[in-house]
């Protein structure tokens, strides 16, 4: 056992493996809870734990008085229809509040430390990509948290996702066709319109984009919300993320990953990136400090695959950094000093108590 992850996780990763291999084939019935506890001598709860995972993203599914069956459907192509979303009560997910931002007594005293040990240094101009610290801050979280391992050569700051939107048309080119969830955040497809570019808007099932509309569309840009898509609150199955990576197996062909509120997930581990799944290196991975501090900063930040570092610094690498030094830094100490977490690890754990007293389970 890897004494450094939870017994549960290791399970969990075990028995994931088997079911995307092939181990389990779909509408298969896995082993019982108890079952697989004394195989793996672990506890009944700890199995419970990661069957739960499981289920909660899509690989399994529980029916009732008879077990655990496996849902996940291997890459045989486009054949199932999902139904559309239901109309009825919204998902149980953490929707953020006011009150929920980052304390500002702690934004507060970091920016009176950054001050004090930057001085002058704040003054200066950023690098275009972003400042050294900041980037190599995300770099170290996104691998402690979502198991990407990237270097900060990787990373691109900007003034939120907007701006990055655009610098995604700008490198990959307006000549191509955009696919966008419908219905989406607004702004992505304002954006991409305003930048000159065709939209092939692909409705939504309940597990995510409709099977056939991915199949027939032309498009080679693929612009997801994998996590939880606004306004539907559609999360995207294990199945249906496996599936976007395989419509992108096709050359020149790329997915954007918008993680929106991702940070907010009430699993028990951190949620799954497509950039982590995918290992074509043609996915761009975005994200933002809006949910997780404050609307009011306007920091946003792109994770290149390597592979388009240099049409990135050959297309829009001349474009300055749009987000002051000063906000930066602070975002950097946030991010290394352990703060950053903490609030997200508060926010998580309140709100599944929250659920817990409503007899609800986290999704």
């Amino acid at each position: 056992m890897n004494r450094q992850k939870p017994a549960y996780l290791q399970l969990y990763e075990s028995l994931r493996e088997k079911i995307t291999q092939g181990v389990w084939a779909f509408g298969e019935r896995i082993p019982s809870r108890r079952e697989t506890a004394r195989e793996e001598s672990l506890s009944v709860i700890t199995v419970e734990h990661s069957y739960e995972l499981l289920c909660q993203e899509g690989y399994i599914e529980s029916r009732a008085r008879s077990g655990y069956y496996v849902i996940y459907r291997p890459l045989d192509g486009f054949v199932q229809v999902s139904p559309p979303p239901p109309r009825s009560a919204a998902p149980q997910r953490y929707t953020p509040k006011q009150e929920n931002y980052f304390p500002f007594s702690v934004l507060a005293r970091t920016m009176r430390r950054v001050m004090t040990e930057y001085g002058d240094a704040l003054l200066s101009k950023s690098p275009n990509t972003g400042c050294d610290a900041l980037r190599q801050a995300i770099a170290r979280y996104l691998a402690r948290n979502r198991g990407m391992n990237v270097s900060a050569e990787q990373i691109v700051i900007g003034s939120g996702a907007e701006y990055l939107y655009g610098l995604v048309v700008e490198m990959l080119g307006r000549d191509r066709l955009y696919a966008i969830e419908s219905p989406s955040y607004a702004k992505i497809e304002q954006v991409y319109r305003a930048k000159g570019v065709q939209c092939d808007l692909l409705p939504l099932a309940h597990d995510g984009i409709q099977s056939a509309a991915l199949a027939a569309t032309n498009a080679s840009v693929l612009h997801i919300t994998p996590y939880r898509s606004f306004p539907s609150g559609v999360t995207a199955s294990a199945s249906k993320r496996r599936e976007y990576i395989h419509w992108a197996d096709t050359d020149d062909r790329f997915i954007v990953e918008d993680d929106f509120e991702s940070e907010f997930s009430l699993l028990r581990k951190p949620e799954e990136t497509v950039f982590f799944q995918s290992k074509k290196e043609n996915v761009i991975y975005l994200n933002t400090f809006t949910r997780t501090v404050s609307p009011s900063l306007r920091v946003g930040y792109m994770v290149l695959p390597l592979r388009l570092i240099p049409l990135f610094s050959e297309t829009v690498g001349f474009y300055s950094c749009t987000v002051p030094a000063f906000e930066q830094y602070v975002l950097a100490q946030l991010m290394d000093n352990g703060d950053f977490e903490r609030h997200i690890n508060r926010i998580r754990r309140m709100e599944r108590r929250k659920l817990s007293g409503k007899g609800v389970k986290p999704e």
